[in-house]
């Protein structure tokens, strides 16, 4: 049964995750349409993700830097299929201190153009490259169904640009970014287990040479693209002239990449571990790991209660995230509902016959109800709570991996694929077009998702052409 104010999952899952951003205390709708108001609780899981991802960016040689908000229109006009993807959603700024701006000004959708400029002016000699730099920022695109997290018009986000001397440096550089970055901090961090590969053609990134992503399952069986690295060859070199000089005195195209992932990882985070009783939260990424609840229903019990939970916390500081509830106006019934909704992964409760038999209650948030609750000595509290924590980020990765592999299914025809594509992924053999795409698009809902790194060695039969080939694909329903 869900907790009252969240709807059950299997009732409307849509609405679940509305409630839990809700009721979890992490978002609200704003004064600007399609633009969210990030609370406390929210943005301190945003920061945990965030200085995740900052601490890999940087331990791979990349720097940070700031480029401006606003970009000239006629700098995105330079990159014919860039503008063309990004048309729909751009806004413009054409009037500035009353007057009619002279050009027109984009607030940026993403920053390939403003940075390519910036870069055609700092990059002369192959000793200028590569260049490694990320900047953390807000973009805006104009989104016209907006969701909290997953889909809003203004987001937060990182975004990756680079240059390099050669086509195999961008690609190594781009792969690298993809699996030691991305998949690293959502699979370890956020204990989301993703896949990863190739985008199609048909959904690489506007004005991109190859687009790779990660892509992780929620537990309605649709995919939400979790982060993703583009190689855009030497396309945004040759529209914004990144030229350099090699050793050998002649003049080149740098290849660059860029890549990126947003505030839709906290949406990744809710949609793949919580329950209808409110948020769960790995570890790693919990602002608050560990809650402590004191009872009491005097100044006596309270005076040993607190000496006792004083004890207990002492070498914490710097070890845990923790928050002792002593707020004596609110029942404990009342902390222990607000602190499960808000994800807490462990709350320990400490009453006057926990003083005298020297113990604790501990319940974990993974496994509500009795299931997670156990009774521990005080004595070795700090070692046995370090490594519930641990046993809490294990269990929910191998708990979400569970259910990606349980709802991953391989098909061999268009009949089956219409099907299974109603339950969760679909992998199969597949050969076909752009035009393909579309049509089972239209007919399914479905696209594909990545062309998956590990392909089979035999041949198979496109589950829609009907032609062999020995490449698969991963379709999915999608956030």
């Amino acid at each position: 049964m869900a907790k009252e104010g969240i709807t059950a999952r299997g009732k409307d899952y849509s609405q679940w995750y509305l409630d839990i951003v809700d009721k979890a205390d992490m978002a609200e709708n704003s004064g600007v349409r399609g633009c969210m108001v990030i609370k406390p609780h929210g943005y301190a899981i945003w920061e945990a993700i965030r200085d995740a991802m900052d601490e890999r960016i940087k331990a791979t040689g990349h720097v940070n830097a700031y480029f401006p908000l606003l970009i000239p229109k006629s700098f995105l006009m330079k990159e014919a299929e860039h503008v063309e993807g990004f048309a729909p959603e751009v806004a413009e700024v054409t009037r500035a201190g009353g007057e009619d701006l002279t050009e027109t000004y984009v607030i940026r959708p993403t920053s390939e153009t403003i940075i390519g400029s910036t870069y055609a002016k700092w990059i002369r000699s192959w000793r200028d490259l590569p260049v490694l730099i990320n900047q953390w920022a807000n973009v805006m695109r104009w989104e016209l169904r907006t969701r909290p997290f997953l889909r809003t018009a203004e987001f937060l986000w990182q975004e990756g640009h680079t240059a390099h001397a050669t086509e195999e440096e961008a690609e190594r550089e781009t792969l690298m970014v993809l699996h030691d970055i991305y998949a690293d901090v959502v699979e370890n961090v956020m204990a989301v287990p993703v896949l990863r590969g190739l985008k199609t053609d048909r959904e690489k990134f506007a004005g991109a040479l190859r687009t790779y992503a990660i892509e992780a399952m929620m537990q309605d069986g649709k995919a939400l693209q979790a982060g993703t690295s583009h190689n855009l060859g030497q396309n945004f070199a040759r529209s914004f002239d990144i030229k350099y000089t090699t050793a050998d005195n002649r003049e080149e195209y740098c290849w660059t990449t860029s890549w990126g992932t947003s505030t839709r990882l906290v949406g990744a985070l809710i949609m793949a571990h919580s329950d209808d009783d409110g948020l769960v939260l790995p570890p790693k990424v919990a602002p608050t790991q560990v809650v402590v609840v004191p009872i009491f229903k005097n100044d006596a019990e309270r005076s040993a209660v607190m000496e006792a939970v004083d004890r207990i916390t002492a070498d914490w500081k710097g070890r845990f995230r923790f928050k002792i509830d002593d707020r004596d106006n609110l029942s404990p019934g009342f902390k222990f509902n607000e602190w499960e909704v808000k994800g807490v992964p462990v709350r320990i409760e400490v009453g006057p016959k926990d003083v005298q038999k020297g113990t604790v209650a501990i319940s974990r948030r993974d496994r509500p109800g009795r299931e997670g609750k156990a009774f521990v000595e005080q004595a070795g509290l700090t070692e046995h709570v370090a490594q519930l924590l641990d046993e809490i980020q294990t269990a929910l990765f191998e708990r979400a991996l569970t259910f990606q592999r349980e709802h991953t299914f391989e098909v061999s025809s268009y009949d089956e694929f219409k099907t299974q594509i109603e339950q969760g992924f679909v992998r199969a053999y597949f050969d076909g077009d752009g035009n393909d795409e579309d049509r089972i698009k239209a007919e399914t809902k479905a696209t594909v998702r990545v062309i998956p790194f590990d392909q089979p060695e035999a041949e198979g039969t496109c589950f829609y052409t009907g032609r062999k080939t020995k490449q698969q694909a991963i379709f999915a329903r999608s956030y």
